[in-house]
């Protein structure tokens, strides 16, 4: 039996793409093929993704992310073409509709274009359709940006009363130390309250996102403070949704509070 109904699943570009950019074909069609199987059991699951400014830079020929502000809009909007074709191309060969939804900090703070924002989310999802979920980085600026898919996921959690939030990414869990500094480092499987083991994420950062842990421990905090659980665990077999789905232990386990 299934522990969880609706999930937000947020990949990060670690997960996505190649450390070259290029998109993990291999990877994002075992996500889709896993949250598939995962919908045709009866969940409602929202896909949160990063990867657009990646995969622009490595269509683009790009030898770095660009550091200009309009370049890197520029390589978002190319990416995110590419990236909405791949999700739903690969999500059509295994029956599922998908539909794309662009936020930014601006939207999700205005009153109006909340509300707006969650009867979209209710009416994909009672259409059994999969929302995709990314920062609009094509027109955000520093002024209406989350800057992280962390922080965004843990809003989409709230906005859609999701039971549980799972971060996939390129490390297993939050470690006692860094794991690329320390072999060893012990995983940590359960975590009361997240601002206790804030100081153990500040210095583990992802090679590709432009996230890490920490951002991963301050969307636990906001999904907590709404109820919802979160687990953080290691995105290179997707299909680990499948466990975590039936209550399987895998990664970091974030309490909402009240479990």
């Amino acid at each position: 039996m299934n522990k969880w109904k609706r999930i937000v699943v947020k990949v990060g570009t670690s997960t996505v793409c190649h450390p070259n950019g290029a998109p993990n074909l291999k990877r994002l069609d075992m996500l889709c093929r896993t949250i598939s199987d995962l919908k045709n059991q009866g969940m409602e699951i929202v896909l949160v993704t990063s990867g657009a400014i990646g995969i622009g830079v490595n269509k683009m020929g790009l030898q770095s992310r660009p550091e200009n502000l309009a370049d890197r809009q520029a390589a978002a909007s190319i990416g995110q073409c590419e990236l909405m074709r791949i999700y739903d191309r690969f999500f059509l060969d295994y029956g599922s509709l998908t539909g794309q939804i662009l936020l930014t900090k601006g939207i999700t703070e205005d009153k109006v274009q909340k509300k707006n924002v969650i009867a979209t989310f209710e009416a994909l999802l009672n259409m059994h359709v999969i929302p995709i979920v990314n920062e609009n980085d094509s027109v955000a600026t520093e002024e209406i940006v989350y800057g992280d898919n962390d922080t965004l996921s843990a809003v989409v959690a709230q906005f859609t009363d999701a039971d549980i939030l799972i971060l996939l990414t390129d490390t297993e869990g939050l470690y006692d130390s860094d794991p690329s500094l320390n072999p060893d480092a012990q995983l940590i499987r359960t975590v009361d309250d997240p601002d206790d083991v804030e100081s153990l994420a500040g210095g583990v950062r992802s090679s590709q996102g432009t996230g890490g842990m920490i951002t991963k421990v301050h969307a636990a905090a906001i999904a907590r403070r709404s109820g919802i659980p979160t687990i953080v665990a290691g995105g290179r077999n997707p299909s680990i949704l499948y466990d975590i789905a039936e209550g399987i232990p895998h990664g970091t386990y974030f309490r909402a509070g009240k479990d």
